[in-house]
């Protein structure tokens, strides 16, 4: 399964907009007091540095935040969108309206040191899997997103290497054991989904033993969640499969277990902590009124 959602630039820059409007009404309000402080016809420099190695996500974001404030502002990026910075690494300059970068200075390094640390996350996993023998297995996002920021994460998921799984509860169907049981069983709740959800962008079943895989599959499931499973169970399960559905895994997946699971062979790992549990990476921003 590949990425679905539109990340095109016209897209990105019209979802940072957006983005950055709520950002800048929760922050600034009427108006940005201490900025005031500052004579309105300076322009200054400034550069953003990164403080730890990361893989650089959120551009639109931060180039949004900055011209909302200042629409003639200079942005020069040191280091492209998905490539990963060094240690006191400059990876932005700029050049404005010394009260305009200082009022966008934190909205812009919120989304940015955000979002790299989604992408960095990400990126980590994907390579700590990239060279398991034999697997051909993504690693996936969930739904467990900040509120109001589920796109922009996923987007940064996408910029680490990860694939995106459903956006929301809108447009595909994930069947979970309650839903099993009240539906009246696995063969049931597929029937049931292919008739009330024909729109659904995939159906995928949640089960936890064999034995309901069995019958997931026996019922014509296309995409197979195994939660919490141990690795001899999941390499029973991917001989039961035999190809037949995607089959996806969840739970007690980390960087000291991912690779031991993308080797049973399962097609997708997915990880609620790439965007749920996330510290955020260390950028700060330096001024001068002189060129620097």
């Amino acid at each position: 399964m590949t990425a679905y959602f539109d990340f095109s630039p016209t897209f990105l820059a019209e979802l940072a907009t957006a983005d950055v409007a709520r950002a800048f009404q929760e922050d600034v309000g009427a108006g940005d007091l201490t900025a005031g402080l500052v004579d309105p016809t300076l322009r200054a420099h400034a550069r953003v540095l990164a403080r730890e190695s990361a893989v650089i996500c959120g551009q639109p974001w931060a180039e949004a935040a900055l011209r909302q404030m200042d629409p003639e502002v200079d942005i020069s990026w040191l280091v492209p969108e998905g490539h990963r910075c060094h240690v006191d690494q400059v990876v932005l300059e700029i050049h404005g309206q010394a009260r305009a970068l200082l009022t966008a200075e934190r909205t812009a390094l919120n989304f940015l040191q955000l979002l790299s640390a989604v992408a960095t996350k990400t990126s980590d996993y994907v390579q700590a899997i990239s060279d398991v023998p034999g697997s051909q297995a993504s690693i996936v996002d969930t739904r467990k997103t900040l509120p109001g920021l589920r796109l922009a994460q996923k987007y940064a998921v996408h910029i680490g290497g990860g694939l995106n799984h459903r956006l929301g509860l809108y447009d595909a169907v994930l069947i979970k054991e309650n839903h099993i049981a009240a539906a009246g069983g696995v063969t049931a709740v597929l029937h049931k989904a292919a008739l009330v959800a024909p729109q659904a962008r995939f159906i995928e079943i949640e089960i936890e033993t064999l034995a309901q895989l069995s019958e997931a599959l026996d019922a014509g499931a296309g995409m197979v969640l195994l939660d919490n499973m141990g690795l001899s169970q999941l390499h029973e399960a991917v001989q039961l499969n035999a190809g037949r559905a995607i089959l996806e895994v969840s739970g007690g997946v980390n960087l000291s277990t991912v690779c031991a699971i993308a080797a049973t062979g399962v097609d997708r790992i997915s990880i609620g902590t790439l965007t749920k549990d996330i510290k955020a990476v260390d950028f700060s921003m330096r001024f001068a009124t002189e060129p620097l």
